[in-house]
């Protein structure tokens, strides 16, 4: 049984999001506080985190952020009101894997939840032996890499988004391809949302890295291909 935190400030919405999720049959905790949140998911760890971005004291982005240093297999889906690009990439960039605009119908949310979490199951299998390329280790097993010997901390969607990339080596990921194999549907993840998730990518395994490894063939996407800098 997934375990599932809801953090939303609306006691309304808050409890026909709960009741519609155990209904389902997740195993649900429910808070409207940013720092409750928090303490709650050090508590029993959940497997998804349904985060409001306009939370009163303690936001969203914050909120998120504090559980990417907690967690980063955790995923995180952003809930906001706001249709505007820069509070979306505001909250990918604190940490968060998806986002879902209010308002939003409960088919969707599903749709948005079982996505993720099916995605983070299919994407590390316990029978794969590491995967090696210039000073780059990744390891799906354990769900870790590292570069030049040291350790990476990747947030559970950038690491798919290595083992998506590495998997194709030397041939072109479309956006498109990206957010069909990462997010399940392709209308699930924007261009923008690709975007911030490789550019974050690119700074945790090529800055320590004597190697380029994420390359943009401009208008069509990226190619994974190991070069000298």
């Amino acid at each position: 049984m997934f375990s599932i935190l809801i953090v939303e400030d609306d006691p309304v919405i808050r409890q026909t999001i709960e009741y519609v999720l155990r209904r389902e049959g997740f195993d649900t905790r429910a808070t409207g506080d940013g720092q409750a949140a928090l303490a709650q998911a050090a508590e029993f760890s959940p497997d998804l985190v349904l985060l409001d971005l306009m939370l009163p004291g303690l936001d969203g982005i914050h909120v998120a952020e504090q559980l990417r240093t907690m967690s980063s297999k955790v995923a995180i889906i952003m809930v906001t009101a706001l249709d505007q690009k820069r509070d979306k990439v505001r909250g990918l960039d604190a940490g968060a894997d998806d986002y879902i605009t209010k308002p939003f119908s409960m088919e969707e949310l599903l749709a948005r939840i079982r996505a993720n979490l099916r995605r983070a199951q299919e994407h590390v299998s316990d029978e794969e032996q590491p995967i090696r390329r210039g000073d780059l280790v990744i390891s799906p097993k354990s769900f870790k890499a590292t570069v030049a010997g040291e350790p990476v901390e990747l947030r559970r969607k950038e690491f798919q988004l290595l083992l998506v990339l590495t998997r194709n080596d030397g041939c072109l990921c479309t956006r498109q391809m990206l957010a069909a194999e990462i997010w399940g549907q392709e209308h699930f993840a924007s261009s923008r949302t690709i975007d911030v998730h490789i550019r974050r990518l690119r700074q945790m395994i090529e800055t320590p890295s004597a190697f380029c490894y994420i390359h943009t063939i401009h208008g069509l996407g990226y190619r994974f291909e190991v070069s000298p800098k």
